[in-house]
């Protein structure tokens, strides 16, 4: 728990060192091995909070160059037709082959990532983030760029309109130990290196969060008829036009 609560003191750190100018957009972070002294921790912890400055979007890795701060001001994203049910089936389908083609090009090194996501989920520490991080692992673990891309955009669609937003925010809050067992059932896969069996997991995962996504909805029609009946109730009752005596 200390050394996880240490690496995201040093993603703060690093932020807000981005945030004061003392690293401005498109300067290069020291090396690893400089940030570690630093530091005063292990390279392996440097190298997460720097996968988590990517998810956050502040910095892009470089390979054979470097980490480099980046602008984080999104581009808008036109969803005004995308609503949470559409965007969760189409992450089902293209995340599905992610994990299928990330069972097959997964290192052990992004496993052990991967794994250390789940420990935190456990640990109720930085779950939104833990999420977020445990698919963006996977989808880079594929190597392919345009897959990349594809999960990048549709990432972003999540914050891109307050229905988006509000649905998910439900989705993410109903059951933090199934989102766990299936981000488990997932790694479980891509460790055994299962293409079949990673596609199916994804499939298993998604398909729950369309499930709860269709619970939600049931239960905001049926307080809306509530609503409405009690309205009306109101609006045709004999007691509030005469007044009835006993």
């Amino acid at each position: 728990m200390k050394n996880r609560r240490l690496f995201w003191r040093i993603v703060d750190t690093i932020e807000a060192a981005i945030a004061c100018g003392e690293y401005p957009v498109g300067s290069r972070l020291p090396p690893e091995r400089e940030l570690a002294e630093k530091f005063e921790v292990s390279r392996p912890t440097i190298r997460e909070a720097i996968i988590a400055l990517e998810v956050r979007e502040k910095v892009e890795v470089k390979t054979g160059s470097g980490v480099y701060v980046v602008n984080n001001q999104k581009q808008s994203v036109n969803a005004s037709s995308v609503n949470a049910f559409e965007l969760t089936q189409a992450r089902a389908l293209v995340e599905g082959e992610i994990a299928a083609l990330a069972a097959k090009t997964i290192t052990t090194e992004e496993l052990e990532r991967l794994h250390g996501t789940l420990v935190m989920m456990k640990d109720m520490e930085n779950v939104e983030e833990a999420d977020e991080l445990f698919h963006q692992i996977i989808a880079h673990s594929t190597r392919n760029g345009a897959l990349i891309n594809l999960f990048e955009n549709m990432w972003a669609l999540r914050s891109s309109s307050n229905e988006i937003i509000e649905d998910y925010n439900i989705v993410c809050s109903t059951d933090n130990n199934k989102t766990l067992a299936e981000h488990t059932a997932i790694y479980e896969a891509l460790s055994a290196h299962d293409a079949a069996e990673a596609r199916l997991a994804m499939h298993k995962h998604f398909n729950r969060l369309i499930n709860v996504l269709f619970d939600k909805l049931e239960q905001q029609a049926l307080e809306e008829v509530r609503r409405k009946n009690s309205a009306n109730r109101d609006l045709y009752s004999i007691e509030n036009l005469v007044k009835i005596k006993g």
